[in-house]
């Protein structure tokens, strides 16, 4: 078993702890409270973060799934709405549309990018649809060509989940910047992090309105600054909002990180595709992505196992032996959401408009049979380990082929 430790998770900017201490001693702390004589940091950080992407605005947030909530109502979407969402993906995913008394309609994945399968998203489609939220998963970009085709035709709003693809690009455009709306997630595992925190990108400018609206408890930040002392956002009175506002602490700190977010992405994917050409020389298939990719942002490094070996195999145990030779963590891809203990809207009150309202909740009555079985064939490690150096990759290497060399043990 490697003894070597690995790199370290979140590595912070060189400026880092300068920023912090910049807001420890401002005299503000959140965007709801007094100005001070200064743009916040949070202003910064949405201006830098909007520039990077080359979109007009960017709305910072609490969280991923506070980003993809404002998104889903900021462009219309509410009660009984179906909204289609890849049935392989983390909770949020549809949990989100559930929170804002829409219903997700799960549809299965290509096997090949573990992302939404253009032609199964068409085929859920019915005039009660109203929005499409894609994910690029894992490392992979989904088949934006594809899906921006069906919402054209259909009149759908196309929302981008970013969360997992800072700083990719399809066909020269940034993740994110190609649906209405993109969103992102800044949690301690994602490529630019802030401990938590999400933002939420567009070009549209009343989208972007109101969004900051709905992060805010229906409040904005004024034309003109106010003076000094005076609480600086406005309330307008425009549309009813929560709190969902990321902290000054939170926007110092990813202003900070995502100086250094393209040097680290570049040194992920020439660390991932010397591991690629290894493990295939071995049999296994490291996720592909989808055509039009032009840079790949690899918050998990997923591969699945080679096609004629571990059949019938725990691949929970196949993981757990995985990670104990590179002394790395080593897990199953997500569950489908369709059998995922994590979405049950039924379990909260919450959800219980009607029973009609329930039955079209239902996850189970979804049939995912491509998730179904690349969940049990795939496996993934975080990014952190692709921050290593070759020898690095050899570790790896060995390990998956250790494990492979003795895969008739995990038959059932």
């Amino acid at each position: 078993m490697r003894e070597r430790p690995w790199p370290l998770w979140p590595v912070p900017a060189p400026d880092a702890g300068d920023m912090l201490g910049r807001v420890l001693h401002s005299g503000r702390w959140s965007i709801s409270s007094p100005y001070r004589g200064a743009e916040t940091f949070e202003q910064r950080f949405a201006a830098e973060f909007a520039a990077y992407n080359g979109v007009r605005s960017c709305v910072p947030a609490a969280s991923g799934t506070a980003s993809l909530v404002m998104a889903l109502e900021a462009c219309g979407i509410g009660a009984g709405d179906e909204v289609i969402v890849p049935g392989l993906s983390w909770v949020a995913s549809a949990s989100t549309v559930a929170g804002v008394n829409a219903i997700p309609v799960l549809v299965d994945v290509d096997p090949r990018t573990l992302c939404m399968h253009p032609a199964a998203v068409e085929a859920a489609i019915t005039p009660d649809t109203r929005a499409i939220v894609v994910v690029h998963l894992y490392s992979a970009l989904a088949d934006l060509d594809a899906l921006v085709a069906i919402a054209d035709r259909h009149g759908l709003v196309l929302i981008e989940d970013s969360a997992q693809a800072h700083g990719a690009t399809h066909r020269g455009r940034k993740a994110g910047t190609v649906g209405q709306v993109g969103t992102f997630s800044m949690h301690h595992t994602k490529v630019l992090t802030s401990g938590e925190g999400g933002a939420a990108i567009t070009d549209d400018p009343s989208v972007a309105r109101r969004m900051a609206h709905l992060r805010a408890d229906g409040r904005t930040a004024p034309d003109t600054p106010p003076t000094l002392g005076q609480m600086e956002l406005v309330e307008t009175g425009e549309l009813m909002g929560s709190n969902r506002a990321l902290s000054e602490f939170q926007a110092a700190l990813l202003s900070a990180q995502l100086r250094q977010l393209d040097a680290q992405n570049e040194h992920r994917a020439r660390t991932a595709a010397w591991l690629q050409d290894e493990l295939a020389g071995f049999g296994y298939r490291p996720q592909d992505t989808s055509a039009g990719t032009t840079s790949r942002t690899y918050f998990g490094f997923a591969v699945e196992l080679p096609p004629d070996a571990f059949e019938g195999a725990d691949i929970g145990q196949v993981a757990a032996a995985l990670a104990a030779e590179i002394n790395f963590p080593v897990r199953p891809i997500y569950r489908p959401l369709n059998a995922n203990p994590l979405y049950d809207p039924a379990g909260r009150s919450r959800f219980a408009i009607s029973e009609e309202h329930l039955k079209r909740l239902d996850h189970e009555r979804f049939d995912l049979p491509v998730a179904d079985r690349v969940a049990r064939r795939f496996v993934t490690f975080h990014h952190s380990a692709l921050l290593g150096d070759e020898q690095d990759v050899a570790d790896i290497a060995a390990g998956f082929r250790k494990v492979l060399d003795h895969s008739a043990s995990f038959t059932r």
